[in-house]
């Protein structure tokens, strides 16, 4: 028997959670995906449909795929909710583990007054 990949187990996590999981204008989902090489974050409408805000380390030159940088980009992904005058989001986790760079980005955007 062949095992299935880590990225095709990821997403049936993460269409399961989608089914539990919808954001709305006034509490949107916070999307993520990390790649091997970037980090990108998306603040969604599913009644709407439209991404309200969007960040990742593409044109980040100093990003070398760590939990420092991630850190650093929930700081400023969490600055932008905080125009957007959104105090409150749904975490959509997309699958992967609350652990590492992903819990290091959760955690900064809450050190910004952002609840989840």
């Amino acid at each position: 028997m062949k095992k299935e990949s880590r990225n095709k187990a990821r997403l049936k996590k993460h269409l399961k959670i989608r089914q539990k999981i919808n954001g709305t204008s006034s509490k949107p989902r916070l999307s993520i995906y990390k790649s091997h090489q970037n980090f990108y974050a998306q603040l969604i409408d599913d009644s709407k449909g439209i991404t309200l805000a969007s960040a990742s380390t593409v044109n980040d030159k100093n990003y070398s795929g760590n939990i420092e940088a991630a850190k650093k980009l929930g700081h400023t992904f969490g600055k932008k909710i905080k125009e957007l005058k959104i105090k409150e989001i749904v975490f959509d986790r997309s699958g992967y583990i609350y652990h590492g760079k992903v819990k290091s980005f959760a955690e900064a955007i809450r050190e910004e007054g952002v609840k989840f």
